[in-house]
């Protein structure tokens, strides 16, 4: 119960991160001036929620840290345990995790209209800082800093991509209206940052396996069986990304027609797999590769 708890947090401290690092790039970057200012409103209340959720699992996190170090629920709340926990790889790395949630939590509240950029930056920040923790933190010296590294931009490009999504169905809600032309521009400009994020994903998503399991068949453990799983549900959502830009775009009509409806319903569905992914991402935390 202990390990399915970490997972369930884990899950929500991904899935909250993806979020505002979404928001956040579509209205400090991608979207227009003249349409930072509506996103940056309509993104607020989503901001405020996945910062107080990537703040309150940070902590959580932590502690039950200790307890699977220790001996269960009962040296969850204990602060000996917790001082054992800092002094560990992890601890070290998470603590500073939770410093970046707590201001990033403090900037959602308390400059939701100015803090944009700064709420991308410190998403970024977090993700980074994740690299440093798992099975991504299993080698040292040279090859552990690469291994490092990789993961970093593998964890920005997924953030780009599935994080990209839901503001992705704002902007053609826009697009139905007097904010047509700014919606289209911000689309356009995150299908040809797709583009690079997903291509990012696929390459250090295999140096990462590569890392972890080597060139052994993967399918031999359970581990590298999850791993396929994860592969599979990738490979669907680049399936959708591929055919909703280059079959349903292409057949945009001025007035909203059946592609158009297309399209948000094979939006609607990567966003759920890419949910899934972040399941098997969370229960690769719990999990030995071998």
């Amino acid at each position: 119960m202990l390990a399915l708890s970490y997972v369930v947090l884990r899950f929500l401290h991904f899935a909250a991160l993806m979020l505002i690092f979404g928001n956040a790039l579509y209205s400090a970057w991608l979207a227009p001036f003249s349409l930072q200012r509506l996103m940056t409103r309509r993104f607020q209340r989503q901001q405020k929620i996945a910062a107080t959720i990537g703040l309150v699992t940070a902590l959580l996190m932590f502690a039950l840290q200790g307890g699977q170090m220790g001996n269960g629920w009962g040296d969850v709340l204990r602060p000996d345990i917790w001082r054992t926990v800092a002094g560990t790889q992890f601890g070290s790395v998470w603590l500073w995790q939770i410093v970046l949630a707590l201001i990033t939590a403090a900037a959602a509240w308390i400059a939701p209209q100015k803090g944009a950029r700064r709420l991308l930056l410190l998403a970024m920040g977090q993700f980074l800082l994740l690299a440093g923790v798992g099975h991504a933190a299993m080698n040292e010296g040279a090859a552990g800093g690469v291994q490092r590294i990789n993961h970093a931009v593998h964890l920005l490009c997924a953030a780009t991509w599935i994080g990209g999504l839901l503001p992705l169905l704002y902007c053609m809600q826009l697009a139905k209206g007097r904010w047509n032309v700014a919606a289209i521009y911000t689309m356009m400009r995150f299908s040809r940052v797709g583009h690079y994020a997903v291509a990012g994903v696929i390459l250090t998503g295999i140096v990462n396996a590569l890392f972890i399991l080597g060139f052994n068949a993967p399918w031999r453990t359970e581990y590298g069986q999850l791993l396929l799983i994860k592969c599979a549900l990738v490979a669907m959502m680049v399936a959708i990304a591929l055919m909703n830009r280059y079959f349903l775009v292409p057949r945009f009509r001025a007035n909203a027609g059946r592609e158009q409806q297309i399209f948000i319903r094979m939006t609607q569905a990567e966003v759920v797999l890419g949910a899934l992914v972040l399941a098997t991402v969370s229960l690769f935390a719990t999990w030995e590769p071998f």
